[in-house]
């Protein structure tokens, strides 16, 4: 599920004011630049952009459909993905460092086929029945296209099939007003950006930013082909050594590893996301935003939000079993004790 648009206001006036700020400052930069140009030349210029413009997009409308800068505003619009037609990832090595030893039979069994048909249909069952608990609640739910991950693909380096569109957390990060494309890491979610794409051109045409970062070749040199996993012991001897499946031969990351606190955006470097990831982002986001790199005493890291997620203006819920190495925990209110551990943070 990703948050597209929260309600306005909320907890990110100081964020706001400093967006508006620096949109009025370019404005009043681009004026002045203008000013000094030849007004024959300006307005052929002008009258030759409106005629591109006009076959490129709609106008943009006076209200972005996209704003988000944080994980705890109101919620207004949101794409909820979809597990129609998904398959198993056939198991490479990307994949079997992120999965449990347990699960390894069925991973072999089904790799590169569909799910089991009774996994399947509940699936697609519960994403209905939260679809229509959002839309009561009166959220604007939009899905992603229906697509044959079954299809498979080659490029120069490697053959895989698809997987699925069922999480758009993983792909799309929104900032802002911007969508930001994840290159993501595993060889079956190399296209899944298709999924989307329909809905990304339309917010783009009313308005919002789009911005798609490197794609990987995921060629062999991006993971380490004898990352040794056999035990529970092992990974997190591996985690805590700051190894992982992952190397830093190109950019990767997955959108899941980022979460948002207004101008400040934590991230884990985790089996599907880099340094390289990490700097990309930091470059392209600076110097709006300034992203902090945290870690776990997690044997798996692999998408933050399971592990740490901020629920409001200084407080984050962190999972006990995975505790921050940043961070020391405030004792919880006995009512969550039960089930999680309140982490007060600065942000």
């Amino acid at each position: 599920m990703l948050r597209v648009r929260c309600l306005r206001g909320g907890s990110r006036g100081a964020e706001a004011a400093h967006l508006i700020g620096a949109m009025l400052g370019r404005a009043v930069t681009g004026w002045v630049q203008r000013a000094f140009q030849s007004t024959s030349s300006s307005a052929a210029a002008v009258k030759s952009q409106l005629e591109v413009e006009d076959t490129v997009t709609d106008p943009v409308s006076q209200e972005c459909p996209v704003c988000a800068y944080n994980e705890w505003d109101p919620l207004e619009e949101v794409i909820v993905g979809r597990a129609e037609n998904a398959r198993v990832p056939p198991f490479t090595v990307e994949v079997k460092a992120n999965t449990y030893e347990k699960y390894w039979p069925f991973y072999q069994k089904y790799g590169g086929q569909t799910f089991p048909e009774d996994h399947l249909k509940k699936a697609v069952a519960e994403i209905e029945e939260l679809c229509n608990i959002l839309r009561l609640e009166g959220v604007t739910v939009r899905r992603p296209e229906p697509i044959d991950w079954s299809v498979q693909y080659k490029t120069p380096d490697f053959t895989s099939t698809g997987m699925y569109a069922a999480m758009p957390r993983d792909i799309l990060l929104v900032v802002g007003n911007e969508i930001i494309e994840a290159p993501m890491a595993w060889r079956a979610r190399f296209f899944e950006y298709r999924a989307y794409r329909p809905l990304i051109k339309e917010y783009f045409r009313k308005g919002a930013k789009w911005t798609t970062a490197p794609k990987p070749t995921m060629a062999d040199e991006l993971y380490d082909q004898d990352y040794p996993i056999r035990t529970v012991e092992d990974r997190h001897k591996l985690a805590a050594q700051g190894k992982f499946v992952t190397t830093e031969y190109e950019p990767c990351f997955d959108a899941a590893d980022f979460i948002r606190a207004g101008r400040d955006i934590f991230v884990q470097r985790s089996q599907v996301t880099n340094y390289m990831g990490i700097e990309w982002m930091r470059r392209h986001l600076a110097p709006d935003y300034k992203v902090h790199i945290i870690s776990f005493k997690d044997p798996n890291p692999m998408h933050i939000d399971a592990t740490f997620n901020i629920i409001g203006p200084g407080l984050v819920l962190s999972n006990p079993d995975r505790p921050c190495r940043q961070v020391s925990p405030r004792p919880a209110p006995p009512t969550l004790i039960a089930c999680a551990r309140i982490t007060p943070i600065e942000v």
